[in-house]
């Protein structure tokens, strides 16, 4: 990790970079950051999270479109590291795609979710990643997110 950014990334660190606050971030720390290529994080997932009330109170398993959410916060956190930038009430990285999304596995309260991001490529504003969501080496999500910066 260069550029001064200093790992692992605590929620201190995460809140200075990602517009994202409670109940809405959905990263709890960055274990590792290669500028440009790569970004490992992890969200805790406990019983206390507000939506697990309704998704499913006999059985709670996260939402597969928060474990998207989680993927794309990652990515944005590798896009304004890379970049030397912090979002900000003037500035966010809008999701503005996703492909191949595949859920091969439940998340339940107690699970650690590794958040995987690898910068496939950059071109016209538009970022382009692959992803990996897993638990204990076992993969609960894959898919390809593209995003975009932007001046709000």
């Amino acid at each position: 990790m260069s550029n001064g950014t200093e790992l692992p990334m605590d929620i201190q660190g995460i809140l200075k970079t990602l517009p994202h606050r409670y109940p809405f971030v959905l990263v709890d720390r960055v274990l590792q950051l290669d500028h440009g290529q790569y970004c490992k994080a992890i969200k805790n997932v406990t019983i206390n999270e507000p939506y697990f009330t309704g998704h499913f109170p006999a059985r709670p398993v996260m939402p597969g479109v928060l474990i998207l959410e989680s993927l794309a916060q990652a990515a944005a956190m590798l896009a304004f590291v890379t970049k030397g930038t912090e979002a900000g009430l003037d500035k966010v990285v809008y999701l503005v795609g996703i492909d191949g999304a595949r859920f091969k596995r439940p998340v339940v309260p107690g699970d650690q979710l590794v958040l995987e991001v690898w910068q496939e490529r950059v071109r016209g504003g538009i970022h382009k990643y692959r992803t990996k969501a897993s638990v204990e080496g076992q993969t609960a999500v894959e898919c390809e997110i593209m995003c975009t910066e932007r001046e709000v």
